[in-house]
């Protein structure tokens, strides 16, 4: 990183953390850690692939005011069933309210600004629980992000309500000035007995490059269930780091999908902390890569307490010069006596040039459980392809047709149905089914 960029965050640090609130503390010690930690470096074994120091230029914008996005200009990538859900918005890592639209009842869900739900009735969760998940990331870009967290927003999910319509997240990059840099931050609390469907949707505007720096941390409380859903399709130019950090700390069920389009360096970190007994967690990742496209997925299964199950898929498909990169880790730690869990990594190479590293790792300190993990690296099957082009199917919709079913039983696992449909028909327009 370049002196002139770090004497603009710094200026920046100094302008958004004001000396006095109740997450300045929060934020100065992650700008501590920042001083300490830096940028990773090329030679950084976690970081290897994702080399995020080339991303901080000197013509990396970060901006503190809000540009001026309308509704008019997200009114073209707002998820299908949003006339029923509720819609928050990020412009540029800053959550604005007034591009945000609430249709749930206050009895079922309550929003407000990071800044605002640290300083009311909710202080004392926030204070124990933002920033948890910087035990699993320590690094410079995990610190960054808690700098500037004042500018994100908390929810939570009021006990024993079952919210049936979702919460979408617009994480909106404004690049029609040039290269910006964003740092959204969500904290959610999802109480005992409560159930909610959230999905975070990003998108760039303008042809510039974006780079996010996004950190998402949820805690699901005794009987809670979550289904959360990630959806990358930004672009070419867009570059993307973020970590989604579940805590179970009661006996809860929450599901995962993230799904990668497109990008430029896209990192997703994704952590799932079960801290209680009789825990389930599910996480699935579909990638589906063209041009130079890199996504790296790293997982962290953490079994702290005994009797959990969680079952993890991710796959991947790399055409032209793409590279696909799973690294995933499970602990059990000694305590968690009777854990159940399972890992698979799947890919397929389409392009000659395209490349996948995948890395399953199991530390197990029980001497009772059920832990597997494994991984495939292949092309398609030349004798599938043989029967369905003798049955009358061009090669190119014998492809597709064998692509999608490699990735559908990913897609299935998207239990709101307009999303799930949405999801499928961007996949379907990628394969280039032939008419």
């Amino acid at each position: 990183m370049s002196n002139l960029i770090h004497t603009r965050l710094e200026e920046n640090f100094r302008a958004s953390n004001p000396a006095q609130g109740p997450l300045s503390d929060f934020s100065a010690r992650s700008w501590a850690d920042f001083q300490t930690y830096g940028i990773p470096p090329v030679k950084h074994e976690e970081w290897k692939y994702a080399r995020v120091s080339a991303l901080f230029r000197d013509d990396l914008q970060l901006p503190i005011s809000i540009p001026a996005v309308t509704a008019a200009d997200i009114d073209a990538h707002r998820l299908p069933g949003h006339e029923t859900a509720t819609e928050l918005v990020f412009i540029n890592g800053h959550f604005v309210p007034s591009l945000s639209t609430i249709r749930h009842a206050e009895t079922d869900l309550m929003i407000a600004p990071l800044s605002e739900a640290a300083a009311g009735a909710d202080a004392a969760f926030i204070a124990a629980n933002l920033g948890h998940s910087a035990a699993y990331h320590p690094d410079g870009i995990q610190a960054l992000n808690g700098a500037f967290a004042g500018a994100g927003v908390f929810i939570r999910a009021r006990r024993g309500k079952q919210i049936e319509q979702p919460v979408y997240i617009y994480l909106i990059s404004d690049s029609r000035t040039g290269f910006i840099f964003s740092q959204p931050r969500s904290l959610v609390h999802v109480e005992a007995g409560a159930a909610l469907q959230i999905a975070e949707h990003y998108i760039t505007l303008g042809g510039q490059e974006s780079f996010t720096n996004e950190v998402f941390e949820l805690v699901a409380e005794q009987n809670a269930l979550v289904d959360y859903y990630k959806i990358q399709h930004e672009g070419s130019t867009a570059n993307h780091v973020g970590t989604t950090h579940i805590r179970q700390t009661g006996k809860c069920v929450t599901n995962a999908v993230t799904i990668s389009l497109s990008g430029a360096l896209v990192r997703n970190n994704l952590n799932m902390i079960m801290e209680s007994e009789h825990g389930e967690s599910h996480m699935y990742g579909l990638s589906l890569l063209n041009g130079k496209t890199l996504v790296d997925n790293h997982t962290i299964v953490d079994n702290v307490k005994p009797h959990c199950f969680s079952n993890e898929l991710y796959k991947a498909i790399m055409d032209e010069e793409s590279t696909g990169v799973f690294n995933g880790k499970i602990f059990v730690r000694k305590d968690a006596q009777k854990t159940n869990a399972y890992q698979s990594n799947k890919n397929i190479l389409v392009g000659e040039r395209s490349a996948a590293n995948t890395k399953p790792q199991l530390e197990i300190f029980a001497d009772d459980v059920k832990c597997s993990h494994g991984c495939t690296i292949g092309r398609l099957d030349e004798e599938s392809l043989f029967y369905l082009r003798a049955r009358g199917l061009s090669e190119q919709n014998a492809r597709s047709l064998l692509l999608h079913a490699f990735a559908v039983d990913i897609l299935d696992k998207i239990k709101w149905e307009p999303l799930r449909q949405h999801v499928d028909a961007l996949i379907s327009e990628r394969l280039q089914f032939e008419i």
